[in-house]
């Protein structure tokens, strides 16, 4: 099967919208992720060459390659996602007849479900950063793309909370407690953190619009 995130948007949905569990939710999330950083690059590439935002010019080229990098990332992360689900899913399939088998399948399920919580994590914490490029782009870009910038914010936020969820679900199966404890930690801070960046660019363009 072909990579997910080289399936052509309508291969995509259709598979999605399918009987199997991949792509799900976390593979969504990541796609969302790109999504905002596509959007965001668009809006730098519009400010580039136009007289009125001349003062802004270099950060705006500059901007271009870190959007395209996180765009990169994410895409790759929609992959990612799923690959973590499928050894979740293998690590449940091998034998238990004896007790080694059964310790042995205990421990890969244990080591594949922390992979599966640590890959949405990832994406959470890049989509959070990218949040804050997006927001530069958005406040000193061309105001004629600006709710474009908002719509890559609102695309940025919905991967962050929607990883997180895949977090946590997969949290919830770990036996280890310190490290559920600071993946918790983590994914508290990135909620609080991506509503509020979400807000504070929201509210500022209903001044201006």
């Amino acid at each position: 099967m072909a990579k997910l995130s080289e399936l052509s948007i309508k291969e995509f949905l259709s598979v999605t919208a399918g009987k199997e569990p991949i792509p799900g939710g976390g593979s969504v999330s990541a796609l969302c992720g790109s999504l905002g950083a596509a959007l965001g690059q668009m809006v730098a590439q519009l400010t580039i060459g136009k007289k009125k935002y001349a003062d802004v010019e270099e950060s705006m080229k500059e901007l271009v390659p870190v959007f395209n990098s996180y765009l990169d990332e994410l895409m790759l992360d929609i992959d990612r996602d799923s690959d973590a689900y499928h050894a979740v899913f293998s690590a449940f399939q091998l034998p238990k007849e004896t007790e080694e088998e059964k310790a042995a399948r205990t421990q890969r399920i244990e080591e594949a479900t922390k992979i599966a919580a640590e890959v949405p994590l990832q994406v959470a914490q890049k989509a959070s950063k990218l949040m804050d490029v997006i927001h530069t782009v958005a406040t000193t870009g061309n105001r004629n793309a600006v709710t474009d910038a908002c719509v890559a914010m609102m695309c940025a936020r919905t991967a962050i909370l929607g990883a997180l969820l895949n977090v946590r679900i997969n949290l919830s199966s770990i036996n280890d407690t310190e490290f559920v404890e600071q993946l918790s930690k983590e994914a508290d801070r990135l909620e609080k953190e991506a509503i509020e960046k979400e807000t504070r660019l929201l509210e500022w363009v209903k001044t201006i619009v």
